[in-house]
């Protein structure tokens, strides 16, 4: 089944966010809480009677009217008495907020066509746009499949983090970059380890082959070959979101998995690389010591 979404706004006569259902039709209550936290339940107006409705919730479960859920946008409940004890500490954050400086945020993801104005057209439905950037190749001119906005509005910049775009035909993801990280955030490995790697696959192939996921920049591949390489992305959650998958490069399957950072636990990177044979152990494990950032 394809996936769906529902519309769900804090009040009635707000923007509404789209939240992802279960295969099975149903909204989880915690999908909701996630976006709107203390949300407790969901309601409607009966496009017949005018009236609200509640949607019917069972052990955390929503389900959806007897028509389905629609087009219609559906209004969050919270605990009784909890939206008057808020009204203060909105009012606080809002006067906050109007102090905080919006930043630049990257755009993953981008689809090869899209241009600046595609970018700037697309996202100015969220608010005032003052700057769209889509990098590209130096020589080619080609999109690298990424680029960068910057709102006016603190309330838009925060509106955007908080969801995926389709662009263009393709999801794309919007991101603080890793310079404007809290201090409190980890840092997480650009790197990721592709294994199954054939000796015909050049640095270069790799490296093309990668940049469709985002920025690249670094390849990797000891010699004398041992059937895996390293690729570093400019961008972090590139490099998680590649985790975990297998990808075919020239008619191979090659897995990726995370390539743990010189101070994590070397014993799984030992034992990882014992998979793809014998004397790739020592090799690995200089490799990570060496290339990890």
């Amino acid at each position: 089944m394809a996936e769906m979404y529902i519309r769900i706004a804090e009040e009635e006569n707000e923007e509404p966010m789209e939240i992802p259902s279960e295969d099975d039709g149903t909204v989880l209550l915690s999908t909701v809480a996630a976006q709107f936290p203390g949300a407790c339940g969901l309601r409607y107006r009966s496009p017949v009677s005018q009236c609200m409705r509640g949607v019917r919730l069972v052990d955390g479960i929503l389900h959806a009217p007897e028509n389905g859920w629609g087009n219609l946008v559906y209004v969050v409940n919270y605990p009784k008495g909890r939206k008057m004890d808020e009204i203060d500490a909105s009012s606080a954050t809002k006067i906050k907020r109007g102090d905080q400086k919006t930043s630049d945020l990257i755009v993953l993801g981008l689809p090869w066509k899209t241009s600046e104005q595609d970018l700037k057209d697309y996202f100015s439905t969220f608010g005032e746009v003052i700057m769209v950037q889509v990098k590209r190749d130096v020589k080619t001119g080609n999109s690298k499949g990424f680029g960068f906005v910057r709102f006016t509005e603190w309330e838009s910049q925060g509106k955007v983090i908080s969801q995926r775009h389709m662009i263009d035909g393709r999801w794309c993801d919007c991101k603080l970059p890793n310079s404007k990280q809290g201090p409190d955030e980890p840092m997480r490995s650009r790197k990721v380890f592709v294994g199954r790697c054939t000796e015909d696959m050049t640095a270069d192939e790799l490296r093309q082959f990668f940049m469709q996921f985002g920025e690249v920049t670094d390849v990797f591949i000891p010699k004398p070959f041992r059937a895996f390489a390293f690729v570093t992305f400019a961008d972090d959650q590139v490099a998680a979101s590649l985790c975990g998958e297998d990808l075919i490069i020239k008619g191979i399957s090659v897995h990726i998995s995370n390539a743990e950072p010189k101070h994590n636990n070397t014993r799984q990177m030992m034992e990882r690389a014992g998979r793809f044979g014998n004397g790739i152990s020592s090799v690995l494990f200089q490799s990570s010591f060496m290339e990890t950032l």
